[in-house]
């Protein structure tokens, strides 16, 4: 997915630029950079590859290289970022959080004006410079930004660093959260606001869905009001958000403790005790410890020295490798005891594969398996959300083919959790896996833990509601 952080202050701002983005580091895996801009000696940026190091590491020894009183930082799942342009608008770098759905119609469309692009490795156009083109093609940054809400299907949201303070846009349905945050002589914006707290800002304002804001040492200035409409991923609160964030004022554990108490409500299971899988099922387990009155017990641990989040490489091999490798069972915690395992999702199944074998070869009586949200039905074309690119990959497609004979037909049924052909797919995961039972929270539950009204939540994922 990828996550970005930006500060400006009346002080050298590099140390707050990068612990701010290292914070950010669980929601990408793949590159990571940073720009500064100092008056007297211009841009300067470094970029990394991080697929097999984590950013401090990999930042430390570029940090004599940065100096200024302002800068942005981004992890990345996609491209290598901060690009840096040069234009009629005046020099800039630019970052995005972003999934450009439509990519190849606008690559088309800006290369068919005979402008061009540099190249990834991969050999593929780097999204963020198609936005900054399309910011390009205007004369000036507001027109610019408002002309990539136009054209991007799919979502984007951008810090652009300038020569006097920085940009700060927030996608047009508002799909990923931005967080504003101040201490004295100093503003910040980050994806994630569980990067504040330890640096010494507080909140100041959530940006709103396709607001845009200048942020300069001495304050914020609201460029563009917000939307009226949003559609913010449901699935931050599940998994993806850090527990100690809020997003739109409301937190993420908090979330998940409430997901795990519906999960509780009205279910007739005995267990011993519950445990949640590691990290993001965690909260959910402890909600429904809560609610239901048994043990919360570490059944199985994860290995964070090698293993501090998760990891999804797009070689099926290597996801199973590593599903095994980062979580250990705990054998006399789980021996001769019937359990309850919460999680936020079952995606390709992987995990969940290799987590329910371990737990039945460690002596588990019975493994209840508890679902912080419903099935995946649809894959993400709003974010970058995982590997699965194709809903094929999504085992409720895998299941609605062999039931159906193709694997998009009678969707509203199976999405539908009163319907027997529902019934009847959460039956056939549970017997792939040899669980006792499985049970997943409706998209309403979700929507009630949440606390926002439904049309301002992207539930996609699950029932195929959203839109461009």
């Amino acid at each position: 997915m990828g996550g970005f952080f930006g500060t400006i202050s009346k002080e050298n701002c590099v140390t707050d630029l990068f612990y701010g983005t290292d914070y950010n580091s669980h929601l990408g895996t793949k590159r990571a950079g940073m720009a500064t801009f100092n008056k007297e000696t211009g841009f300067r940026r470094t970029i990394h590859n991080i697929e097999n190091t984590y950013f401090r590491t990999k930042f430390e020894e570029s940090l004599p290289k940065l100096s200024g009183e302002s800068g942005i930082g981004v992890i990345s799942d996609t491209d290598a970022q901060p690009i840096a342009i040069n234009s009629h608008l005046g020099r800039f770098a630019v970052v995005t959080v972003a999934r450009l759905d439509n990519m190849k119609e606008l690559e088309s469309e800006l290369l068919a004006k005979n402008l061009h692009f540099a190249e990834l490795s991969s050999g593929d156009t780097n999204p963020t410079e198609v936005v900054a083109m399309l910011i390009c093609e205007k004369d000036n940054f507001v027109a610019g930004i408002e002309n990539v809400y136009e054209k991007v299907k799919g979502s984007c949201s951008m810090l652009i660093l300038t020569e006097d303070g920085i940009i700060v846009a927030r996608d047009k349905l508002g799909r990923t959260p931005v967080t504003i945050a101040k201490k004295e002589n100093s503003y910040a914006v980050s994806s994630e606001p569980t990067a504040f707290h330890n640096l010494g800002f507080r909140i100041d304002k959530f940006v709103g869905p396709g607001e845009i804001v200048k942020m300069t040492a001495d304050g914020c200035e609201v460029l563009r009001k917000p939307n009226d409409k949003m559609q913010v991923c449901s699935f931050m609160w599940v998994y993806y958000g850090f527990p100690s964030s809020d997003y739109e004022g409301i937190n993420v554990d908090k979330v998940r403790c409430s997901l795990g108490q519906k999960a509780a409500q009205n279910d007739p299971t005995d267990a011993d005790f519950v445990c949640g899988i590691p990290d993001s099922g965690i909260g959910h387990a402890i909600g429904y410890a809560i609610e239901k009155g048994i043990p919360y017990k570490r059944g199985i641990v994860k290995y964070t020295p090698t293993w501090p989040r998760s990891f999804t490489p797009a070689n099926q091999e290597t996801r199973n490798l590593v599903a095994k490798m980062k979580l250990i069972p705990n054998r006399q915690m789980l021996d001769g005891q019937k359990v309850v395992f919460c999680d936020d999702s079952i995606v390709r199944g992987t995990q969940l594969r290799g987590n329910v074998a371990e737990m039945y070869d460690c002596g588990a009586k019975e493994v209840h398996m508890r679902i912080a949200c419903p099935p995946l039905i649809y894959s993400c074309r709003f974010l970058n959300f995982s590997a699965s690119k194709r809903d094929t990959e999504l085992i409720t497609r895998s299941i609605i083919e062999k039931y159906e004979g193709r694997d998009d037909k009678n969707l509203e049924e199976y999405v539908d959790d009163t319907s027997e052909k529902h019934k009847k797919m959460v039956d056939e995961i549970r017997d792939r896996f040899g669980l006792s039972s499985l049970r997943f929270n409706t998209v309403q539950e979700l929507v009630d833990a949440i606390g926002l009204p439904k049309e301002r939540l992207c539930t996609h994922c699950f029932d195929g509601s959203s839109w461009f």
